[in-house]
């Protein structure tokens, strides 16, 4: 019988899940809603309901099943599948895995959805085949994932690879939901440009971006267009952005000596618009032997990484 896996990637809207094949490929994708009601506790409940219906719909026996992966937004014990905290979700000391595994019958491993993305697209993505990587997603927030000589860092209580938690202005920085202020999230996500901009606008009343920012509607995209025309507010903002963004990152390749950094999140859909200034900024900060070792490109697998991952994390442990 083919070996399949089960992949769930728990955000704060939608449970992303999909069968996996041993290659990689994808059998069937689709994603339920993510409850939120009671601090998220029908959550796993709904995950099994939602395997157990598209097994029975493609006739898949369960000893096919390898088992499954899971990925949550928060601070994970990889070891056991526990949720120390996903603020996004609700859970606090929260034993996700075991209580998955008992209603499903399936082993369960768990860890961050940022790792999981990063290990899809190491194994088929943007980064494949790389044994050194730091992959970041910059999207509402700032998540990523290290790999080191093959491997997933978790550190010693799950929370390496917390890359948008970097300090990065060290007072009068804006507040994080971590609890900190100044973290590289609140400066080079898109909420982050999306404040930066709104501060600008102070300095440039007759930027294109002020009717939005005045209709509530501005967004990141819009700042990208708007330097892509040469808006003096956004392209301030925009190098500011990315000049924070490649010295962190030449600082965390200082470490781990990356051979590819991987960029993925909804904004990293800006393109060459984002990679060329940022990969400006960081051989600007970095080690030149560090540069020289390693290459910039976006994230390849979009919205699948993460389910990708998490079928990987299932196979790595067969």
């Amino acid at each position: 019988m083919e070996t399949l896996y089960l992949s769930a990637d728990i955000g704060g809207t939608t449970v992303k899940l999909a069968i996996i094949k041993d290659d990689g490929s994808i059998v069937k994708k689709w994603e339920i809603k993510t409850n939120l009601e009671n601090k998220g506790a029908s959550i796993p409940e709904d995950i099994n309901k939602a395997f157990s219906e598209a097994m029975e719909e493609l006739h898949i026996d369960a000893q096919q099943v390898a088992g499954i992966g899971a990925g949550a937004p928060g601070f994970v014990d990889t070891e056991t599948g526990y949720i120390h905290e996903a603020v996004n979700i609700g859970w606090k000391d929260y034993n996700f895995g075991e209580i998955l595994a008992e209603l499903t019958g399936f082993p369960v491993w768990v860890d961050n959805d940022a790792n999981l993305a990063a290990l899809g697209e190491n194994w088929l993505g943007e980064g494949e085949g790389s044994e050194n990587l730091i992959a970041i997603t910059l999207g509402t927030g700032v998540g990523g994932g290290i790999i080191t000589n093959g491997d997933i860092i978790n550190g010693a209580n799950g929370t390496a690879a917390e890359i948008g938690h970097v300090t990065v202005v060290k007072e009068g920085g804006a507040p994080c939901n971590c609890g900190k202020t100044g973290c590289l999230e609140t400066e080079t996500s898109a909420t982050g440009i999306v404040r930066k901009a709104k501060v600008a606008l102070k300095q440039h009343a007759s930027s294109v971006l002020a009717p939005l920012a005045e209709e509530g509607t501005l967004t990141a995209k819009d700042v990208f267009e708007a330097a892509a025309k040469n808006d003096q507010a956004a392209l301030e903002v925009l190098d500011d952005v990315m000049d924070t963004l490649g010295l962190a990152i030449a600082n965390l390749a200082i470490a781990i000596n990356p051979e590819k950094i991987v960029i993925g999140g909804g904004v990293s859909k800006a393109g060459e618009q984002l990679l060329v200034p940022l990969e400006k900024a960081y051989r600007k900060y970095a080690l030149s032997r560090t540069a020289a070792a390693s290459s910039f490109g976006v994230a390849k697998l979009g919205n699948d990484a993460g389910v990708i991952g998490g079928a990987y994390l299932v196979k790595s442990h067969q």
